[in-house]
């Protein structure tokens, strides 16, 4: 029996020698084992593409987190904005400009580092009402204004890229 060594499979413990013949000899003499090596075969392509998808979602979560990561931050953030903008809006006439035009400068600069990382406010004065970026606190009539438009806004709301993080607290026109 003198037989041409084609290939070595290495395993654990040993290396096995395989002949090119004895592996033909295999596939044709018994229906049973093509069958195997058919459910071998589509096994191995089933672990691939369950593979190739595992990558996608690891990807696809890493990108989100990278572009989201800052919504907890901002949730923080928000009630120092909430209580600049009510500094703002509770100074007198007979206070001094000073001190208001300071606050506004702080609150302009908070905002604009903000969005360097896209935490845009949400203000929708005169849109019309969208559940998803508003929360309707109270409905008021007005004949200037249409039906489910905006027209005083409590609270701005704000968004990190698409994602409202905090809706707009809004007065909805209904006559």
């Amino acid at each position: 029996m003198s037989k041409k060594k084609d290939k070595e499979i290495k395993t654990e413990d040993k290396t096995e020698e395989v002949c090119h013949d004895d592996v033909a000899s295999v596939e044709s003499d018994h229906p049973s084992n093509q069958a195997l090596i058919a459910e071998l075969e589509d096994k191995l392509l089933r672990s691939r593409a369950e593979i190739e998808n595992l990558s996608r979602r690891h990807l696809v979560d890493l990108e989100k987190a990278h572009k989201y990561g800052v919504e907890n931050l901002l949730s923080e953030l928000l009630p120092v904005i909430d209580n600049l903008e009510h500094a703002i809006n509770n100074f007198g006439d007979d206070s001094r400009s000073e001190d208001r035009e300071g606050i506004e400068l702080t609150l302009k600069s908070f905002e604009s580092a903000l969005d360097k990382f896209n935490m845009i406010p949400i203000n929708p004065l005169g849109e019309e009402f969208n559940p998803v970026m508003h929360e309707a606190v109270s409905i008021q009539p007005d004949k200037d204004l249409e039906d489910n438009q905006i027209s005083n806004v409590l609270q701005r709301g704000w968004q990190v890229h698409e994602r409202v993080v905090r809706p707009a607290r809004v007065i909805v026109v209904k006559n």
